[in-house]
């Protein structure tokens, strides 16, 4: 690697939240593929690290790799991890919250502390915030319509259900905020479905298991899948390519395959069991009565399947990764025919222990 062609060079110092996660150790593994030397791992004081103890334990030559741990609520454990950073990936997030005030302060105040500690460095040049596809809205666009950074954003967070997405879309206003009014060199990356060793199972694009069968409810759709690794590597290249500031990148693979032949290849090599296809326009109409049941019984029956849900996850959809392509040198290094047998071998070791 030849530093000048970065921002950064191979010693400066790299901050990167949520790094004992399914994706930030991924990240930690490119980064030390792209023959950067100095960084700083923050994690909660109750993730688990033993994947980053590992790597340390089996020498890593003259890299340094620090593990901080704390929490991102407290502005002080956020200046003591940005302190000195150059480059700032922020993968952290409140995934799996089903409260929209703690979805909030793990998502949202967290980033707004990080921003505040980011701003005090002399030494940054660049702030990546990991954002999700559930920030689009998706309504207005026709089917089969390309769904790519120009797409547009959810402008009503407030009347989302799901607290997941409400979280992610006020993480992107409040970096885009920050960005604009003080400077903060930012990026955002939105990747699509990320998949592979250590997330087994079936995304919910594809179908939900209830009632004793698995609905099917994305038929011909095709899944916005990006394998774990390809994704780390377009996060690490929006952290150091120059000229990308203020810029978002969508991240998926090539040759995405349909929600029909993930769930085939998935019972060919995984496990076999009862599914039932759900039309579209029956799953849009079962969603529309779901919602207006929630509503009518004041959240008795929670509004888990709501029209917002339906047009992000089951309509039919195109997806592009030129921009990354293009704008970062991006390039998936694991195919989707590879990616699909490791994450199915995955969910077979996991079948067997269970």
């Amino acid at each position: 690697m030849e530093d000048q062609a970065y921002i950064i060079g191979r010693d400066d110092r790299i901050l990167i939240t949520g790094a004992t996660g399914f994706i930030g150790f991924r990240l930690v593994e490119s980064l030390l593929g792209l023959g950067f030397r100095n960084l700083r791992c923050f994690a909660r004081p109750s993730s688990p690290s033993a994947k980053v103890e590992a790597l340390l334990e089996r020498g890593l030559g003259d890299a340094r790799v620090e593990v901080v741990r704390g929490n991102l609520l407290s502005r002080e454990d956020c200046r003591a991890a940005a302190r000195d950073a150059a480059v700032i990936f922020h993968l952290a997030a409140a995934r799996g919250e089903k409260s929209f005030p703690d979805a909030f302060a793990n998502s949202v105040v967290t980033t707004r502390n990080l921003l505040d500690a980011a701003r005090e460095q002399t030494t940054l040049r660049r702030f990546v915030s990991i954002s999700s596809f559930s920030s689009y809205t998706n309504r207005q666009k026709r089917r089969w319509r390309l769904l790519d950074e120009s797409s547009p954003v959810e402008t009503h967070p407030d009347r989302l259900h799901d607290a997941y997405s409400f979280a992610k879309t006020k993480q992107d206003e409040i970096v885009t905020e920050y960005a604009q009014h003080f400077g903060v060199p930012a990026v955002i990356v939105r990747p699509g479905f990320v998949y592979g060793p250590g997330n087994p199972g079936i995304s919910g694009r594809v179908g939900i298991g209830t009632f004793g069968i698995f609905l099917h409810l994305g038929g011909s759709n095709t899944i916005p899948f990006t394998y774990v690794d390809n994704c780390a590597d377009a996060i690490a290249l929006a952290g150091l390519q120059p000229g990308v500031e203020g810029e978002v990148f969508n991240v998926v693979d090539d040759d995405l395959p349909s929600s029909r032949r993930f769930l085939r290849l998935y019972k060919k090599n995984v496990k076999r069991f009862k599914s039932l296809y759900v039309p579209h326009a029956l799953s849009y109409a079962l969603c529309y009565l779901w919602e207006r049941y929630s509503d009518w019984s004041m959240g008795q029956l929670p509004p888990s399947f709501d029209r917002g849900k339906w047009h992000t996850y089951w309509k039919k959809t195109n997806y592009s990764n030129v921009k990354a392509k293009t704008r970062l040198g991006w390039t998936p290094r694991v195919s989707t025919a590879e990616g699909l047998r490791r994450h199915f071998e995955s969910c077979r070791q996991g079948e067997q222990l269970a």
